[in-house]
């Protein structure tokens, strides 16, 4: 989706509006002005974290459970996604989703740092992440990483085929 304007930042390139660059801009512009509104975090309440990674991308999605009527109702907070590097396209699926946790955290630790939040992944090997005897070099790094978080921190397991908010991020379709 968002290709055409990444080519357009890419170093020794012309900056040209072509057919392709405008629909990837009013494609990405479109959902950010309207529905569904992003709501302002109460850091009083628990947050959701969900994560999801793809082949070519990383996509995380903040929600929080927000009281509007007498009803409980789940709204976004903030969406984030990200394209691999070049270097991260040779990890395994459990890899990718492990990477994605971290990356949300790092990038999302403003909201998360000492609030009470899940991290809802489809991803068994995210939620035993922590809990590993025997980890390769990157997830011992990655566990390092997120044991700031542990007391705070819940990870729940989400069957794919309902975990969409953040797979759609991570799944983007290229124009």
């Amino acid at each position: 989706m968002e290709r055409p304007l990444y080519k357009l930042c890419d170093k020794d390139t012309v900056f040209e509006m072509t057919v392709d660059s405008v629909k990837s801009f009013e494609s990405l512009r479109q959902p950010l002005t309207t529905a569904p509104l992003l709501l302002m975090p109460d850091f009083k309440l628990q947050l959701k974290l969900y994560i999801d990674a793809s082949g070519d991308e990383l996509g995380a999605a903040l929600h929080q459970v927000h009281i509007i009527n007498d009803k409980p109702v789940e709204g976004p907070i903030c969406f984030i996604s990200r394209q691999i590097k070049p270097t991260e396209a040779r990890y395994g699926a459990s890899q990718m989703e492990c990477l994605c946790l971290v990356w949300a955290l790092e990038k999302l630790n403003y909201f998360l740092e000492g609030c009470v939040f899940e991290v809802i992944t489809d991803c068994t090997t995210v939620k035993s992440l922590l809990n590993m005897k025997t980890p390769n070099r990157n997830m011992l790094r990655w566990q390092i990483a997120i044991q700031e978080y542990r007391g705070n921190m819940t990870i729940v397991h989400k069957d794919y085929n309902i975990h969409t908010n953040a797979d759609g991020l991570s799944r983007l379709a290229l124009p």
